[in-house]
């Protein structure tokens, strides 16, 4: 017997010009993921709605997967939501409020967010731990601030918004030292340089819109 499979029962190929069977690219999902962020903050959707549909928009594959998603939405209200959450100016402030200075995850976790005041220097140090550092939405007091990071068999998260520089001149050894988020930023923005080392732990960078959920804390 033959081990050709009929062509009869084999997967029809998109046909050329079919939009909707366009495979997603990561930056496609992500754009999706600040629609339902929106939809969230302005009371559209649930959270175990957003919950659910975040989820599907992750492992997305075609461009009807994620217009599925978005289809029942207002997405012209969305669309000027979003922009503003994602590219929202961040600045330098005056403030003369006490900034925090460390933040330490000792066979625990520790989180540092939401109306923070951060300065010019921040110390992490996750040892068999986990320490979360959300800097979207925290008051910056410096044009620069430089984080000190320490993960001994354990991880930190570093999250900044879209318009701010990032430099990352850490190292990982037995470990991992993401640089991935490092670039440019927008003019007269805060600049935050990480620097520091894993040993059998890990450091992650990533940029965010302010309104887009982090989703569930990594396992540590």
């Amino acid at each position: 017997m033959s081990d050709i499979e009929p062509s009869s029962s084999r997967s029809p190929r998109p046909a050329a010009g079919d939009a909707a069977a366009i495979l997603v690219s990561d930056a496609d999902r992500e754009r999706t993921h600040s629609y339902l962020s929106a939809a969230m903050t302005m009371g559209v959707l649930t959270p175990e709605e957003y919950s659910h549909r975040a989820g599907d928009a992750s492992v997305a594959r075609t461009r009807s997967d994620l217009d599925a998603l978005t289809r029942d939405l207002p997405l012209d209200q969305l669309r000027s939501v979003a922009a503003d959450a994602e590219f929202g100016e961040t600045t330098v402030s005056e403030s003369g409020a006490q900034p925090v200075t460390g933040a330490s995850g000792f066979f625990g976790g520790t989180e540092v967010g939401g109306g923070a005041v951060v300065g010019d220097r921040l110390k992490a140090t996750a040892l068999m731990g986990g320490v979360a550092l959300d800097l979207r939405n925290v008051e910056y007091t410096a044009p620069v601030l430089t984080i000190k990071c320490k993960a001994i068999m354990g991880g930190i998260d570093i999250t900044v918004p879209p318009d701010v520089t990032v430099e990352v001149h850490g190292r990982g050894v037995f470990g991992g030292f993401d640089g991935s988020a490092a670039g440019s930023g927008g003019e007269g923005a805060p600049r935050v340089v990480i620097k520091g080392f894993s040993l059998m732990g890990g450091v992650h960078v990533q940029r965010r819109g302010r309104a887009e959920s982090l989703g569930p804390r990594r396992a540590r």
